[in-house]
């Protein structure tokens, strides 16, 4: 896992800190999308909010990391798919999330395709956040 780490901090260039190799740990040891309090519970090392904040954002901006905004609003994070790039990031990593009911757990569902949505004339679509509700293989 570690071998992991290194080789994304280093594909993205970014700086190895010890708090950036954290994060990463935790994203890698999860199969669902996590949260800033999630993360910052997880932390081995005493870290500051904003510094955990300024972490994700940098991940998040360098294409590591995308936001899923769920129902209720709540920002969770997941790792992207390896292929995805700083420019690029918004349009490789679209694709539909999933949130149980019952476990509260988001994943993407990388293989479901996201269904063509006609907008009426004027608008342009940037990005699609599709989110389906209900409940998951472990719950049901």
């Amino acid at each position: 896992m570690q071998e992991k780490i290194e080789r994304l901090l280093a594909k993205y260039k970014l700086r190895n800190t010890n708090v950036r190799r954290e994060v990463l740990s935790i994203f890698t040891k999860s199969s669902y999308a996590l949260t800033h309090r999630f993360i910052e519970k997880e932390m081995q090392e005493d870290v500051d909010r904003v510094t955990l904040y300024r972490t994700l954002k940098t991940f998040e901006d360098k294409g590591v990391i995308h936001r899923i905004a769920d129902e209720s609003d709540t920002i969770r994070y997941a790792l992207c798919k390896d292929d995805c790039q700083e420019h690029q990031h918004q349009h490789s990593d679209n694709h539909v999330h999933f949130k149980c009911e019952s476990c509260k757990q988001t994943v993407c569902l990388e293989n479901v395709e996201i269904p063509n949505v006609k907008l009426p004339e004027g608008f342009i679509a940037n990005k699609h956040q599709f989110l389906v509700i209900g409940i998951c293989s472990n719950c049901k």
